[in-house]
């Protein structure tokens, strides 16, 4: 029995972090995968539940060692997937989620294909621009940066499986739940999950 690996990218600031955890609190069959990153903690954040803190060292080496399913710079900071972890998971049966770059979606792609994958958009540039300022996290410069990043992390839109516009929180998170729910259900994951109640049910009687 395997689980199904799903992969969700956005462009900063498109609400995609807020989706997944609502997604985690009504759905409790689903994990996160927890990343590895150089980057600081910021606040609040705690090392093992939001991310695996390392420093640019530790990531060099544990990427020569080939550990990563996928890593990626961004903004100047190493993020990566340990892809021990995550084939473990999936072949007991549970469902695991990436929240990664359209860059760490295409390498997880092309190493799990069967991976479902989900890019989640802003309801408009401007509505982007204001939740980036009102999280009150980053310099103007750092908006400003992710603001013009924004034009290529669309232009990967179509190699998604799903596209979810994330204008409404509840409704983006309805669809989103839709994705994995029909996932799960998919004939050949049900065969493997019931096979005996469909012997039962084809015994002769």
């Amino acid at each position: 029995m395997s689980g199904s690996l799903f992969v969700v990218s956005a462009p900063s600031g498109a609400g995609k972090t807020s989706l997944v955890q609502a997604l985690l609190n009504i759905n409790p069959q689903i994990d996160l995968s927890v990343s590895y990153t150089t980057r600081p903690p910021r606040p609040g954040e705690q090392d093992g539940k939001d991310y695996h803190f390392v420093t640019r060292e530790t990531f060099t080496i544990m990427s020569a060692r080939g550990e990563f399913m996928e890593s990626a710079e961004v903004y100047g900071n190493m993020y990566g997937t340990s892809q021990t972890w995550i084939s473990q998971e999936v072949g007991k049966g549970r469902d695991i989620l990436l929240e990664i770059d359209w860059q760490g979606a295409e390498q997880v792609r092309r190493l799990f294909p069967e991976c479902i994958s989900i890019f989640i958009l802003p309801p408009s540039l401007q509505a982007l621009e204001q939740r980036l300022k009102g999280r009150g996290k980053d310099s103007a410069e750092v908006i400003a940066k992710r603001m013009a990043a924004v034009r290529e992390d669309v232009a990967h839109v179509a190699e998604f499986d799903y596209v979810i516009i994330n204008d409404n929180l509840n409704e983006a998170l309805r669809e989103l739940n839709a994705v994995v729910l029909s996932a799960r259900l998919r004939g050949a994951k049900q065969l493997a999950r019931h096979q005996n109640l469909i012997n039962q049910l084809q015994q002769p009687e």
